[in-house]
């Protein structure tokens, strides 16, 4: 098994691997040292962070040392496990603008690394998207996305995403075929995420890096695919394949509902999984499995409310990117985020989860038990 895999205990007792920065461990902890050794600010910041891991209070003693941006809450696809799907023309608010992306960066100067996404494709972002990620990367902070991949041939910008400096990208591929692919998301060109997804690891070959990952939500429609999956992967160049069970709700009962007839984590086993890092091995791919669900439980809290907040593309606070809507949870105005960090609502909402009182609209990432 490769070095980079970490063994996960879950209450189920599946053995989960921790998914690892495309790139490799080292070159992760050499660009958190860089964004470390800004300022001294930056530096004491974290460590006043790492002091608190699993020890959480509900008052922090530190400012985010992450966060998760969304820049588009709009997508080009209608997949059918995602909330965007159920949102007019899929779009719930207006893009982010430059001017209030860098206000917000500006105003929590103790971050180490942003993600860029949210509930919409972010590549529809174009240039600012691009610009986005320079002004993170001209700071020194570690930066990931997403993207569905259907727009990286436009305008050669699976070149101009890598050449922005980008740590890692996450390409969602949720189906090995023409078929399975195109059913779970809706307005997809199977040929078409395929084809980019050969142009960006070929462009990162040539460069002689590694910054992506395949990422694959398993369902119903897909996990008699998972090594037919593998063989995509190492057609299409992939180094990191990412098999997750998290079918969310996003906080929203009725999402929640519907996609529990999605979910296929009681048929994923030990054997099944030995034989995915196995096939792995054989084609140079790095497998990891991941289920938030067996991550949290009320002895091990999410740790997300106290170091990385989610803001929307109209600036609003929401908990978490698998809430990612502030008509779901709503804390209130970016521009007040630092007020926000520990205000009363957010304190309360930590408390509930380090009293063992899971809020509603994050039950959907806690074992039962």
């Amino acid at each position: 098994m490769s070095k980079l895999l970490k063994k996960l205990e879950p209450a189920g007792g599946i053995k989960y691997l921790k998914p690892q920065p495309a790139g490799g461990i080292e070159y992760r902890k050499k660009e958190l040292d860089k964004r470390l050794a800004c300022s001294t600010f930056i530096e004491n910041n974290y460590k006043k962070y790492l002091k608190y891991v699993n020890k959480w209070v509900s008052h922090c003693d530190y400012e985010p040392i992450k966060i998760d941006i969304e820049n588009v809450s709009r997508c080009n696809y209608r997949c059918k496990m995602c909330q965007v799907s159920d949102w007019p023309k899929g779009k719930r608010a207006e893009d982010l603008s430059f001017g209030d992306f860098k206000n917000l960066i500006d105003s929590l100067p103790g971050l180490v690394e942003v993600k860029i996404q949210g509930m919409g494709e972010p590549t529809l972002g174009r240039s600012t998207y691009i610009k986005m990620i320079e002004y993170l990367r001209s700071k020194n902070i570690w930066v990931r996305t997403v993207t569905n991949a259907s727009l990286l041939h436009k305008s050669d910008f699976f070149k101009k995403l890598i050449d922005s400096d980008v740590n890692e990208i996450q390409i969602s591929v949720d189906g090995a075929n023409k078929e399975v692919f195109e059913k779970i998301r809706d307005k997809s060109v199977f040929e078409t995420v395929v084809a980019n997804c050969k142009l960006i690891n070929t462009y990162c070959e040539e460069k002689g890096i590694v910054r992506t990952k395949m990422w694959t939500v398993v369902q119903k429609d897909n996990v008699h695919q998972l090594h037919d999956l593998l063989d995509l992967a190492y057609e299409m160049k992939f180094k990191h394949v990412v098999f997750t069970l998290d079918i969310t709700g996003f906080g929203n009962k009725d999402v929640y509902d519907r996609n529990l007839g999605l979910s296929v984590e009681s048929l994923i086993n030990d054997s099944l999984l030995d034989s995915l890092i196995k096939k792995g091995s054989d084609l140079g791919i790095n497998v990891y499995l991941w289920s938030t669900s067996h991550k949290y439980n009320k002895k091990s809290i999410c740790s997300e409310s106290f170091s990385k907040p989610y803001v929307s593309s109209d600036m609003r606070v929401v908990p978490c990117c698998v809430i990612a809507n502030p008509e779901t949870y709503d804390l209130g105005s970016a521009n007040n985020i630092k007020d926000i960090w520990n205000g009363d609502n957010l304190k309360t909402f930590r408390q509930s989860h380090i009293d063992g009182n899971i809020p509603y609209v994050c039950k959907g990432c806690y074992d039962d038990e």
